[in-house]
Formats: C-alpha cells, sequence, structure tokens
C-alpha cells in the first residue's frame, strides 16, 4: 500500500474568506493598501511570511503584521468550507488502508483546530505543519520532516496539493504528486510545476493514486 500527504488549504477546505480577511484586516491596521479579496487569492498556499513581504515590501513590518493576522484568524479560520467530494474521497482510500497525513504550510497548532472543527482529523493518521516561527513553512523541508517522522518511503507516497508549492515540494523529495485542479492553482501552474497526475476532482483522486503506484483496488 502507500501512504497520501495531503495539502490542506485549496485542497481540503476552501479558506478564501477567512484568509483574505485576515489579510484585509491586517493590512487595514498597518495603512497598507487593502486590495479586494479576489485579488488576493494568490495568498492562499503560500508561507504567510512569504505573502506579505510581496504585499509590503522590503521595509514592511511583517512581523506586525503577521501578528495582526493571527489575531483576526483566531475566529476567521472557520470561515471556510470543505469541497464536495472530499468525504467520498476519504472514503474510498478508508476502503483500502491507505495512510492519509496532512502536509501544510499553515502552524500545526492553527491547523488541528481547523481539521477538528470540520471533522477532517477522523480520516487522518498525523498532521504535519510549520511552527508559528515559520519553521517548516517551506514545502520541501516541511515534507522531508514529514519523511523523517513517519519513515514512509518516498516511492511510496503522493502529495495531492493545489498549488506549485506543494508540487515542489513533493518533487524535491522524489514524491509523487497529483495537482488538484479544484483549488487556487491554476492549470498552468500545476502543469508548469510538473506534477505528475492531475485530478478536476476529490473523487478522481483514488483512480488516479492507484494508477501513479502501479496498483488496483479490489
Amino acid at each position: 500500500m502507500f501512504t497520501l500527504f495531503l495539502d490542506l488549504d485549496g485542497t481540503l477546505i476552501d479558506p478564501k474568506v477567512g484568509i483574505t480577511s485576515s489579510i484585509q484586516y491586517a493590512l487595514t491596521e498597518v495603512g497598507a493598501d487593502v486590495p479586494h479579496a479576489d485579488e488576493l487569492e494568490w495568498c492562499i498556499g503560500p508561507p504567510l511570511h512569504h505573502s506579505f513581504h510581496l504585499l509590503l515590501g522590503d521595509h514592511g513590518n511583517i512581523g506586525h503584521a503577521m501578528e495582526l493576522y493571527r489575531e483576526h484568524y483566531e475566529t476567521a479560520m472557520y470561515d471556510a468550507e470543505t469541497y464536495d467530494g472530499i468525504g467520498d474521497m476519504f472514503d474510498a482510500f478508508h476502503r483500502v488502508d491507505v495512510t492519509m497525513h496532512i502536509a501544510t504550510s499553515k502552524p500545526h497548532v492553527i491547523a488541528q483546530e481547523i481539521i477538528n472543527h470540520f471533522g477532517i482529523h477522523a480520516h487522518i493518521d498525523r498532521l504535519f505543519g510549520s511552527e508559528l516561527d515559520g519553521t517548516n513553512s517551506d514545502k520541501t523541508q516541511l515534507m522531508q520532516y514529514a519523511l523523517d517522522e513517519t519513515g514512509v518511503d518516498p516511492s511510496k507516497a503522493i502529495m495531492l496539493g493545489d498549488r506549485r508549492f506543494d508540487i515542489f515540494g513533493a518533487k524535491n523529495n522524489d514524491i509523487p504528486s497529483i495537482g488538484a485542479l479544484w483549488g487556487y492553482g491554476e492549470d498552468e501552474e500545476l502543469r508548469a510545476s510538473e506534477a505528475d497526475a492531475m485530478a478536476g476532482h476529490p473523487e478522481e483522486v483514488p483512480e488516479i493514486a492507484f494508477d501513479l503506484m502501479g496498483l488496483e483496488e479490489d
């Protein structure tokens, strides 16, 4: 069998409202320009520090902006919804006893609250996320940490994610990857990052994953 690593934002849940409203709050408080929520979709997926650096520039008070973001996000993180078909995807993998872990750039203490709230924790063996100081926010480092912690053979694992950061993190650790086209990464972004396969809907993922692993569902 194999292990499936799953991104969280843009892959299992749609977090747009909570993330963009929290960014807007932080930008307002520091006196910066505040883009419309639709113009902040690119911030869903990358490490938060990276996004605020691009929004505020080299001389912006990024640390303070992140504190403000997290202040607002304490409640706004529940302004999200699980994507249609995620439950069916989980059920399909449970039937064949696939091990599932979450690998997210989001701080693990926050990610744990979110997966508990949406009931995702019941389907997951372990959650791997960053630390509040930014450690393991880079997806390559995070995936290496997850492999070291679990002892999983990269050739017997798959990463499912919607952004190039997920695909690069998997590729840099020799893990096959599936691009989630229902999330916030465009088709062009995922193809350019050379995802090994693409899925247009969560319910397509099990069949694609088995094909990547050269296995057949009983």
